[in-house]
């Protein structure tokens, strides 16, 4: 199966480049994995298509503002993207500018108030660098750095907060786990009151899932690997529902892979951390998840790659036509999709 298999034509401007003013407004397109019709409706009637006894799988990780500028000990400017702490004040990062930025290189931010220097180069054009600051590391990240948006989103976030899920508290990652931004307190109390399960998991959202997919054939893709982590509650919930013939129900592709990596051959998980490396494409036979909550991903990537091992390559592409015929918004700050 090829890359170009999972080309769709997205005018530029469907892609979402600010929130709607709340959260749970945006549209929700139903694709049934019985291959009925699609439906349209907002996601705050998402409670409509659920059924006590379900159970929904949440990513809990929270965005570090993880983008930090400085400047170079020439007095050029510098850019450092903080992508995964190795141990304590060492991490895997982006920098710019990358050629002038190579070991033994030194960055201030904050006129001295934190100090990086280059150790070595990391993968994929990665640096591993180290920090040196007086005080604590998070407060001192939350006053100097900035949330990273992806790069399709050229326009400036006006409250960071929402580039955050309401639920989120495990910080860790570089980018949100976006299906989740369109819930609300009271959507999720909502949910809740009717019955349906509440479990969650984390991964560590790495700007590996916005890495193109540059292999013709899909197989020949190295995948990116993140940190997850899977406590005992969470696992308790998702094999109670199984037991019960419950729906397990992911609340974005993060969750999804979590899942699946943790879960037997009869769909029941195990509690425990880890990295995973999961490629989720058509063929795969899913262990525990029976629906996915998603956004509207990019053309080519292993996201929509995953939304169409779930519902199918040509039936995933036939709503991503209609979505586009509807002008629903894409990508992070865009409208959702339920398949189930």
């Amino acid at each position: 199966m090829k890359t170009s298999d999972f080309y769709y034509d997205l005018p530029k401007e469907l892609i979402a480049q600010t929130p709607l003013a709340e959260r749970d407004a945006s549209r929700l397109m139903h694709v049934p994995k019985d291959g009925g019709p699609f439906t349209h409706t907002t996601f705050h009637q998402l409670p409509g298509f659920l059924k006590p006894g379900d159970c929904l799988v949440f990513n809990d990780s929270k965005v570090l503002p993880a983008r930090l500028l400085g400047v170079r000990s020439s007095g050029g400017a510098a850019e450092v993207l903080l992508l995964r702490q190795m141990e304590n004040d060492r991490w895997q990062a982006l920098v710019r500018p990358g050629r002038k930025l190579r070991a033994g290189a030194k960055i201030t931010f904050g006129n001295g108030l934190i100090t990086c220097v280059v150790e070595g180069d990391g993968p994929d054009g990665s640096r591993y660098v180290r920090f040196y600051y007086d005080g604590i590391w998070h407060e001192l990240l939350d006053r100097l750095g900035e949330m990273p948006l992806p790069p399709y989103i050229t326009e400036k976030l006006a409250d960071p907060n929402r580039y955050q899920t309401v639920y989120a508290r495990e910080e860790g990652s570089a980018a949100a786990p976006t299906a989740g931004l369109h819930f609300t307190e009271e959507l999720l109390q909502k949910i809740e009151a009717m019955g349906v399960r509440l479990a969650f998991v984390t991964l560590h959202v790495g700007l590996g899932t916005f890495r193109p997919v540059k292999a013709e054939e899909i197989t020949d893709h190295i995948m990116h690997h993140e940190v997850y982590f899977v406590p005992e509650q969470a696992a308790s919930l998702i094999n109670q529902t199984k037991t019960e013939g419950g729906r397990v129900i992911a609340v974005g592709t993060t969750s999804c892979r979590v899942l699946e990596t943790v879960a037997d051959e009869t769909g029941n998980v195990r509690p425990g951390g880890g990295e995973t490396g999961i490629f989720i494409y058509p063929g795969y036979r899913f262990k525990c998840l029976d629906g996915l909550i998603t956004n509207f991903h990019l053309p080519e990537s292993t996201l929509i790659m995953l939304v169409s091992a779930l519902a199918g390559r040509e039936r995933i592409l036939e709503a991503y036509k209609e979505a586009v015929s509807l002008r629903y918004r894409f990508f992070s700050f865009g409208d959702a999709m339920l398949i189930l």
